[in-house]
């Protein structure tokens, strides 16, 4: 059984052919960006919607890298399993990131979606070709993958130098920043993980974070407005603890 659910657009002539980018909702900050209309149809055109169920994969590490993808509803955690079984999370992706980039023949990590996700699927091959001919699409693409790895170098401090209080609470600052990047509000803070998804990435237990997002709620730092949200009540203390001060 095939773990994506396909979407196709209903069969049009040729004048009548619309970009699906025009009606995206996260057009203003995904790869597509930068196109005009033209080349806008012409990536739409090697382009199927997918959706994911909550909790199914999208790859798993080593898999043939045949396809790169475009996250535009939900969240997607991106791991590796450590060779004593452990998984270690390496970073959640949002509506507008890019996901499966490689010069790999096969994926470096596996992909889940977190909940319910949307993507933009491209064959990987034609996607290379049509980055030779949309010279500005290739930029986007470096540019999204620098990010990417600026946000890896950030998780190797994170895990490295700090005390578990500072990286929970970086944490909350990254995904509040993350939403702003996206046009979201920045508080209160959505988290479409679960706690232990965030020790996974923190690298620290479940019980852990529990306990810090505890000791944050009594010191009148945040507010567990559910499992899914937090309010940011002294931003100004939060970035202070953050950085170690």
């Amino acid at each position: 059984m095939s773990r994506f659910s396909v979407t196709k657009p209903p069969a049009r002539c040729a004048s009548e052919l619309v970009s699906p980018c025009n009606t995206c909702e996260v057009r203003d900050f995904a790869a597509c960006a930068p196109l005009n209309p033209d080349e806008q149809r012409r990536l739409a055109s090697i382009m199927t919607s997918v959706e994911i169920a909550p909790h199914q994969p999208i790859f798993d590490e080593a898999d043939p890298a045949e396809h790169v993808y475009n996250v535009t509803g939900g969240a997607v955690k991106i791991y590796k399993l450590l060779p004593d079984g452990r998984r270690q999370i390496t970073g959640f992706l949002l509506p507008g990131d890019f996901l499966g980039l490689t010069h790999k023949e096969a994926y470096a990590y596996s992909a889940e979606a977190l909940g319910p996700t949307r993507l933009c699927r491209f064959p990987r091959r034609k996607l290379e070709n049509l980055l030779d001919e949309i010279p500005k699409l290739e930029q986007r693409l470096l540019g999204m993958a620098s990010h990417e790895l600026a946000a890896a170098q950030d998780q190797m401090m994170l895990l490295g130098r700090k005390s578990a209080k500072e990286r929970v609470v970086s944490f909350l600052l990254m995904m509040s920043n993350g939403a702003v990047r996206r046009g979201k509000l920045a508080d209160p803070v959505t988290l479409p993980m679960n706690r232990s998804d965030i020790a996974d990435y923190l690298g620290l237990t479940i019980e852990t974070v529990s306990r810090t997002f505890t000791q944050l709620r009594t010191q009148k730092l945040i507010e567990l407005l559910d499992e899914k949200q937090v309010r940011l009540l002294k931003p100004e203390a939060l970035r202070e603890i953050a950085t170690g001060f």
